[in-house]
């Protein structure tokens, strides 16, 4: 998808519910030392610190990537917080090492929820050597997920964003704007981002612009809109949707082409390769 370029991929396990987390990060970190490739440690918030630092030091991994679904189920989905599945006994582990945390933030709101905010402020505080990685650019895919995030998180000087499996050129320039090239990230969210598709914005809500019958039964799936064959022979893959998204906000904000190779590779390797 990338011809000519190098690629080097961090890997992880996708969260699924119901998953073994041992075969699975067994699996990843055979693979990452098969193929010298950086991996993270799939974590459950069940795990005590002790078990969290020897799993994460067996494995050799070099952090975690976490997500809301292994929070306790009998919290409803939109009242889950981001330390019901990252507890502050593994941030001390992961602060104490400098280790990295891949998150997906929960809550319907996105970005602007204000617990959100809160506690990515509090990580920011109480724990500034874990290495932060707010997936997606917080799940702001539409203007209206953002809020007054940006301002609140200008502040910050630790945590970074990936904008992997997002599209939005208004979004990534507020993102630029608020806190610089330095801690911004491309990601490729693969295999998901392989999709054939547009990204579109109604009244708050994203729709991926998809070809008749590609991906299954779209009935009822807000976020999913078929297009008729003349209008989907023109769509290409996600993730090209979301590299040219960015060189918009890129173009519009004034990056300049070491701002470019920053975003797009260095910043990733300083964390990976511990170059801070």
């Amino acid at each position: 998808m990338f011809p000519g370029k190098q690629i080097t991929p961090m890997i992880f396990s996708t969260p699924q519910v119901g998953y073994n987390f041992k075969e699975a990060n067994t699996y990843v970190s055979n693979s990452a030392r098969k193929y010298n490739l950086p991996p993270l440690m799939l974590a459950t918030p069940r795990w005590t610190a002790a078990e969290l630092e020897d799993k994460i030091s067996a494995g050799e991994f070099l952090g975690v990537k976490v997500y809301l679904s292994y929070a306790d189920q009998n919290i409803g989905v939109s009242e889950i917080t981001i330390f019901d599945f990252l507890p502050p006994h593994q941030l001390e582990v992961l602060n104490k090492h400098g280790w990295i945390v891949m998150m997906h933030i929960p809550r319907d709101l996105r970005l602007k929820d204000p617990v959100n905010l809160a506690q990515m402020l509090e990580i920011e505080r109480n724990y500034p050597k874990v290495k932060l990685i707010i997936a997606h650019v917080g799940r702001a895919y539409c203007p209206e997920d953002v809020g007054n995030a940006f301002e609140v998180l200008a502040e910050t000087q630790n945590m970074r964003f990936d904008f992997s499996a997002n599209a939005n050129a208004w979004v990534f320039e507020q993102l630029i704007n608020a806190v610089g090239p330095k801690r911004i990230m491309f990601g490729s969210d693969m295999p998901i981002t392989q999709m054939r598709m547009k990204r579109i914005c109604e009244n708050g809500t994203y729709i991926n612009l998809v070809p008749q019958g590609l991906y299954g039964d779209v009935t009822g799936d807000k976020n999913m809109r078929e297009v008729p064959p003349e209008q989907a022979e023109r769509l290409t893959f996600f993730i090209y949707e979301q590299i040219e998204a960015f060189r918009q906000a890129a173009e519009a904000t004034g990056l300049i082409d070491g701002d470019i190779e920053d975003i797009f590779c260095q910043n990733a390797y300083r964390i990976i390769y511990d170059e801070d």
